[in-house]
């Protein structure tokens, strides 16, 4: 499953347990095409400490004494984490190895891509804000900062635009993919297709409390578990997502799906769309 806030987090948290205070003793750049910056070099940061990992939306931040090594998951990407790093092969292979980076007491962590489409990225930058996926981004849900009357203004904004469809726009919130804004809208009872705009005060209200719900329950189950298992964890607290055919399991209505070009939401009839299926846009254009 795509990484997205929650286990951005988690992964965020555990390489900041194990990485901050130590010192990169040096960093191995397997795929060349992932790395995205060229004026700051990934060598600039041997020998500097870590102060702090972190994390922009789906964005994870390592800053070593104001260098910050900054990578986007992607769709197949990953992070490893090494007790001892093992020595860095030659080339890519079937491993899927990116970027290897190892610590002044032998421990370390590898970025790797699986499959052909490749999405893995990697800058190395002196100010988070010179990431254009960073600087484009919307406000962090979770924030503290984020209020009640700017979700109401983001939808009011979007004006007849899809839920599904703002909720997983990086530029309008940060951190949301296709799989938590299948959680989000399921917990709120709300269809995926429905326009923006067309929510209440109270609605949005309701909406935006179904976002803080559902992440920060997916956060709190995803930091401390390993990272090796967080894919897992994430696939089996989903209630519609991923679940096309099962019985849902707040009013037992067989879960639904629509398929787009490369990707397809769930959702459950009973509880979001008062019982009537939503168009699969793809066997629509076969069937014209």
């Amino acid at each position: 499953m795509v990484p997205e806030l929650p286990e951005v987090a988690a992964v965020a948290a555990a390489l900041d347990e194990r990485a901050s205070g130590r010192v990169v003793a040096e960093g191995h750049l397997v795929s060349f095409a992932a790395l995205k910056t060229f004026k700051v070099g990934l060598d600039t940061l041997a020998g500097l400490e870590v102060s702090s990992v972190t994390r922009h939306g789906k964005f994870i931040d390592l800053d070593a004494e104001g260098i910050h090594l900054i990578f986007h998951l992607a769709r197949a990407g990953w992070v490893q984490w090494h007790d001892e790093a093992p020595p860095v092969p030659a080339r890519r292979g079937k491993s899927g190895l990116a970027l290897r980076i190892v610590l002044d007491d032998g421990s370390g962590f590898s970025l790797t891509e699986a499959g052909t489409q490749k999405g893995l990225a990697i800058y190395v930058v002196e100010d988070p804000a010179e990431v254009p996926g960073i600087a484009a981004l919307g406000p962090d849900p979770l924030a503290e900062s984020f209020t009640d009357e700017q979700f109401r203004e983001i939808l009011q904004k979007a004006g007849r635009s899809q839920l599904k469809g703002v909720l997983r726009d990086q530029k309008i919130l940060a951190g949301i993919g296709n799989a938590y804004s299948d959680e989000i809208l399921h917990a709120a009872k709300l269809s995926p297709f429905k326009p923006a705009n067309s929510l209440a005060p109270d609605e949005a209200d309701a909406l935006l409390a179904q976002v803080r719900a559902v992440l920060e329950g997916a956060v709190d189950a995803a930091v401390g578990t390993p990272i090796s298992e967080l894919k897992d964890a994430k696939r089996a607290g989903m209630r519609v997502h991923g679940r096309t055919g099962e019985a849902c399991e707040v009013c037992g209505s067989t879960i639904a799906e629509v398929s787009f070009a490369d990707s397809s939401l769930q959702y459950c009839p009973g509880c979001q769309t008062g019982g009537k299926p939503l168009a699969d846009r793809r066997m629509s254009r076969l069937l014209k």
